[in-house]
């Protein structure tokens, strides 16, 4: 278990080196325990893994269905819409957003009907975002206004940054930059330490572009 929450961290941190090496010691553990489970949360890491060390999005989509097929495959329910999430995400970002968009579906009714609720903000993110890769940037925006909602009601910090950086943007883009700085600025402020992180650079560089 210590093993399996520790690739969540990193796969949130978006390290893809350290996931990698934790997703080998996991799965070379429940395999020798048979835990059929966490092999299948195993595969879905390594494959997501390949992403940011630049490997080949299309072989991390396989072993990422792969991994949640026999993940399923034992009955079990809990992370799936989170998994389910990083599955749309990874379609995506090779521009299949009908099937990425099948998947968010798929996440949120599970998410509604199990009531695992702590990824649901960013399950709406990814929505909105799978909608704007669409150029639908009307439906994408009570998705993403939503996530961030959510996430505030939630006091989800991770969650509120992204969001607030996807609704900056889209403001950005519809030319109410002031009014995007309004939204990422308090956010990322809240932040006194990780600001080496992927997301908070990212917020940084937004802000930057803001000013």
């Amino acid at each position: 278990m210590a093993l399996h929450l520790s690739c969540i961290f990193h796969q949130l941190r978006g390290d893809g080196t350290t996931l990698r090496e934790r997703s080998d010691e996991l799965v070379a553990l429940t395999t020798e325990q048979g835990f059929p489970h966490f092999v299948g949360s195993e595969a879905c890491f390594r494959g997501w893994a390949t992403i940011p060390l630049g490997g080949s999005i299309s072989d991390a989509i396989d072993t990422m269905r792969d991994g949640l097929a026999t993940k399923r495959a034992t009955g079990a329910e809990i992370k799936v819409p989170y998994y389910l999430g990083l599955l749309a995400e990874a379609h995506t970002r090779v521009n299949r957003t009908t099937e990425a968009l099948n998947l968010m579906r798929e996440a949120l009714e599970l998410a509604e009907r199990t009531d695992e609720r702590w990824y649901e903000a960013e399950l709406y993110r990814l929505r909105g975002e799978v909608l704007l890769a669409e150029g639908d940037a009307d439906g994408a925006e009570p998705w993403i206004s939503r996530a961030l909602t959510k996430a505030q009601v939630q006091s989800a910090k991770l969650w509120e940054l992204r969001a607030a950086c996807s609704l900056a943007r889209l403001r950005s883009e519809q030319g109410r930059r002031t009014q995007a700085r309004e939204i990422l600025a308090p956010i990322y402020d809240w932040f006194t330490e990780g600001l080496e992180t992927i997301d908070l650079k990212q917020a940084k560089a937004l802000l930057n572009e803001l000013s």
